[in-house]
């Protein structure tokens, strides 16, 4: 057996080199058939959006930046407990734990708070294991229409509590929203 006879996928096919005519040689049929194919698509609807102009719909299982939220009181509600940093598969997510002390008692809610708390952008796949492994609630994909934005420096997409952290003015107008 040679060489030129074996198939190791089996899908070794003997072309031939037959000639031409002379109608397959101007590639009328061709052309005719890739025109048609062009004029098929001019009639349907573009993929593409005008996007200033026009904004395109979310999914409704959409999940935006995170937040970290705070309780009625607008004290942090993160314990630092590490559950969101253990469930995220990209392991976007890290946070340092530390002591309260008694002058922070209106800033957090329980004797430990996150210190540092920070999630690499980059890494993360926004896929909301976070926000359901936290006990208490602290961590909050939003629903709202803000992404992260574009930048150019790798830093820059580190979130640190200044930008996660719900600002104390939302808070209280939520509870003010719940009364």
């Amino acid at each position: 057996m040679s060489i030129e006879n074996i198939s190791l996928s089996g899908k070794k096919v003997q072309v031939s080199n037959n000639k031409m005519t002379f109608v397959e040689k101007l590639y009328l049929v061709n052309i005719v058939k890739g025109m048609m194919v062009t004029i098929k698509h001019m009639f349907k609807r573009p993929a593409t959006i005008k996007y200033p102009e026009e904004k395109r719909s979310f999914s409704p299982v959409y999940r935006g930046r995170h937040m970290l939220m705070r309780d009625d009181e607008g004290r942090e509600r993160c314990t630092a407990c590490g559950l969101c940093a253990l469930s995220c598969p990209a392991e976007a997510i890290t946070m340092k734990a530390a002591e309260r002390k008694p002058e922070e008692k209106h800033l957090y809610r329980e004797e430990k708070y996150a210190e540092i708390y920070e999630i690499n952008m980059l890494r993360c796949i926004f896929c909301g294991l976070c926000e359901e492994a936290c006990p208490k609630q602290a961590i909050y994909l939003t629903t709202s229409k803000a992404l992260v934005f574009s930048d150019y420096d790798r830093e820059d997409f580190i979130y640190g509590k200044d930008k996660l952290v719900m600002p104390l003015q939302q808070a209280i107008n939520n509870t003010q929203a719940l009364n």
